[in-house]
């Protein structure tokens, strides 16, 4: 008895890929839009504010992906 369609298992891996994918471009885009290095700011300065923000802009960027590939 098969409860879980193969097919379904490979084209939600895609999906996953493909929305992983597309944030990690965007991320990268978002951090060359800045004029400083984000990654540097939030780990090496401890700038929290920034981090926060950088949160929840990656929280709207997955949730535009989601919706998107839903």
């Amino acid at each position: 008895m098969n409860l879980v369609p193969l097919g379904n298992v490979i084209a939600a891996l895609v999906f996953a890929f493909i929305g992983m994918l597309i944030f990690i471009i965007a991320f990268a885009v978002m951090d060359k839009l800045t004029p400083y290095h984000l990654w540097k700011e939030i780990v090496q300065e401890h700038n929290m504010a920034l981090a926060i923000l950088v949160g929840a802009m990656s929280l709207g960027i997955c949730i535009i992906i989601a919706a998107a590939i839903h």
